[in-house]
């Protein structure tokens, strides 16, 4: 069964890409499209009937060199299972949803083999994120990771006529080398230092790792806080993260399904996935994982701060992804890898189903994208509304407070988060970042929804007048989304945020009363310590997540003062009701803020500027290089010099040889006479015809 998930999409790939001229361009999207459908429904069956035991299965033999063996086998455990169905459910439903984005695409009129090249893509793209999902060693890990890199340059550039997308698929491609050289590096290092990068081999060595030193860049590093950091630059890259992220909001340029697979619920979670696979390294790692924190919370409130002003609808959404993906790295930093996961759970519904809705929408207004020219789109497109209105209700946090459960599926999980940071954190920079970054979530998700359905009509009246409801084929997948948003997160609450010896259970760990030493320091700031329990130690190579026996964080969230259960909702309250004054209420005051305070919205509209500040740091000096060494090196060195001076010699000694050449017979002797003489005196004066 776990060999069909994982190969179903390769093969449909491989049919859609050599094989469409034989079935056809319909027969290559349902080929691709129905065995995504498969793949999800065993997904679900092996999620569902998981029974918490770690099995590797063995698919073929790889590279055997020394000692390293790279056998490629699938790692069945919780967080793979977790992840199947979430990148095979989400991943199906976009196959289905372009059968109609696509179907009326100009390009396909040109090209016949467009639209089987764009299934073909994604399904290559899924089968890549399966490989990573599902590695048992470090290099199959990476190369599925390289896949998903290739895969998303090929989806972001598709419209490759296009000057801007193409500049953004090589934008994508060149800021995530620059993560996975840090990836590399960390694997070249476990190597090193373990031997082996089977993850069994690697979890338990993390113990021996936290007391070695390793010389890097001239100085002595803890092993295991250099290769949790390394690791970390990986996920970085691949996760959008702050001073990497620059890729992710240009990334808008490929179709949209493309955006809700890449950008909401699968290649942009492998970092947060990594994070939690290592977390057995990254728990004997500290200081790197305060790193992790800190960045995640950075980036959660930077990207929220972008998304206020963005006029891009899915733009707009690809900073949410990003500020989001800041909470799930926040709840991975200070420990509690199972909200990581709880979260980028929840999210693959809500995020998918926004950016599917957004495409609906640009769909139903023939490509525009712009929010300032919708307006008024209630009744033209009312099931796309409900189902965004859906979605932005889930990733505001909208639920009844105190709970934990009873809301949408961001409500659970997003509480879950901010309540891990204060447990952590005691109340500092990564709260109140997180608490910060969920008033301006509500505040931008509500102005995407105010903007693009209520008011009056704006911008052409002509695209007003014809806008129109999306076909079934792409309200469906809306619909399933939307189940998502609104169960997962009070159905697998438990499972994911419960009782520390109820999410240990749930992902495979092993489980005990803790040292009596262990209560006691725990009692002093819980006064439920005695219901504690932890991983054992023997869980790094039988667990999905390693928990260590000190880390108490999962069980310290549930024991959070009331107001900081509440600051998440009230957050999203203030968001709401500014959201309303704004543009419900007096929509003239955006426009005089903007103006009143023109040096900051230029700040945010221009992202920070952190573009403009790569292009005078990175791009003009290699520009510029390149340029140097072409016109320099190769212009007046190479071309003046060097073959200026071959064109000088070289046909010289052409020449010569051309006249030695002259087809008489007594030239040919006359030269013989002359070789001899000359090896007679040479003879001669080294004395050889003694």
């Amino acid at each position: 069964m776990e060999q069909i998930i994982l190969f179903a999409p390769l093969v449909g790939a491989l049919i859609a890409g050599f094989g469409w001229r034989i079935i056809g361009d319909t027969g290559a999207q349902w080929v691709t499209t129905g065995l995504l459908f498969l793949s999800a429904l065993l997904s679900w069956i092996v999620f569902l009937g998981f029974d918490g035991t770690t099995e590797q299965i063995h698919v073929l033999d790889w590279i055997r060199s020394g000692t390293l063996d790279t056998a490629w086998s699938i790692r069945l455990d919780r967080l793979t299972a977790i992840m199947l169905i979430v990148i095979t459910t989400v991943s199906a439903l976009v196959h289905l949803y372009s059968m109609g984005y696509m179907a009326h695409d100009e390009n396909f009129r040109e090209d016949e083999s467009y639209r089987p090249r764009f299934f073909a893509y994604l399904s290559f793209f899924t089968f890549a994120m399966l490989m990573l999902v599902t590695a048992d060693n470090l290099a199959q890990m990476f190369f599925g990771w390289e896949g998903v890199g290739l895969a998303s340059y090929l989806l972001i550039g598709f419209y490759f006529r296009k000057p801007s997308a193409n500049g953004a698929a090589i934008k994508a491609f060149v800021v995530n080398r620059v993560g996975d050289f840090g990836f590399a590096l960390g694997i070249f290092a476990l190597y090193f230092l373990v031997d082996s990068i089977k993850f069994d081999d690697v979890f338990a060595a993390a113990p021996e790792l936290a007391q070695t030193q390793l010389t890097f860049l001239w100085t002595e590093w803890n092993a295991a806080n250099l290769i949790a950091f390394l690791l970390f630059v990986g996920a970085m890259g691949k996760s959008a993260q702050l001073f990497l992220h620059t890729w992710l909001p240009d990334a808008m340029e490929g179709p949209t399904p493309v955006s809700a697979l890449i950008h909401a619920a699968t290649m942009v979670t492998a970092g947060v996935f990594l994070v939690c696979r290592m977390s057995p390294i990254m728990e004997f790692a500290p200081e790197a994982m305060a790193f992790v924190t800190f960045l995640g919370a950075a980036t959660a409130f930077f990207a929220a701060t972008v998304g206020l002003v963005q006029n891009d609808i899915k733009r707009v959404i690809a900073y949410s992804t990003c500020s989001q993906l800041g909470y799930m790295f926040v709840a991975a930093g200070v420990g509690v890898y199972s909200v990581a996961m709880f979260h980028l759970f929840t999210h693959a519904f809500f995020k998918a189903m926004l950016f599917l809705g957004a495409g609906s929408v640009i769909h139903g207004m023939h490509h525009e994208q712009d929010m300032r020219n919708y307006g008024g789109l209630r009744k033209k497109m009312p099931y796309t509304f409900y189902a965004m209105l859906i979605g932005t209700l889930a990733i505001t946090g909208v639920g009844i407070p105190l709970t934990g459960w009873i809301g949408f599926a961001g409500f659970a999980s997003k509480d879950a988060v901010i309540e891990s940071a204060y447990a952590a954190t005691s109340g500092g920079f990564a709260f109140w970042a997180l608490v910060i970054a969920a008033l301006f979530t509500s505040f931008y998700s509500w102005r995407l929804m105010f903007l693009t359905f209520w008011g009056d009509p704006r911008g052409d009246k002509h695209t007003h007048e014809h806008a129109h409801e999306s076909p079934k084929v792409m309200l469906i997948p809306l619909g399933v989304l939307a189940l998502g948003a609104v169960f997962a997160g009070a159905i697998w609450y438990g499972s994911f945020f419960g009782k520390t010896n109820e999410v240990v259970k749930f992902f495979g760990g092993k489980y005990g009363e803790p040292p009596a030493e262990l209560v006691e320091a725990v009692a002093e700031r819980s006064p439920k310590a005695s219901e504690l329990h932890y991983v054992m130690e023997s869980a790094p190579g039988d667990a999905a997540i390693y928990i260590a026996p000190e880390n108490t964080i999962l069980h310290e969230a549930h024991y959070v003062p009331t107001w900081v259960k509440l600051s998440p909702f009230i957050a999203m309250v203030i968001g709401l009701i500014t959201a309303i004054w704004f543009y419900i209420l007096d929509p003239t005051v955006p426009r005089r803020l903007a103006e009143n305070q023109r040096p900051l919205y230029l700040f945010l509209l221009n992202k920070w500027y952190f573009d403009e500040i790569y292009d005078f740091l990175f791009v003009r000096p290699a520009k510029a290089l390149g340029g140097l060494l072409w016109k320099k090196g190769d212009g007046n060195v190479i071309d003046g010099s060097i073959n200026g001076l071959a064109m000088g010699i070289i046909p010289f000694f052409t020449r010569l040889a051309g006249r030695a050449q002259s087809g008489y017979i007594f030239t040919y002797a006359f030269a013989m006479v002359i070789g001899i003489a000359v090896l007679v005196t040479w003879m001669t004066f080294i004395g050889g015809a003694e």
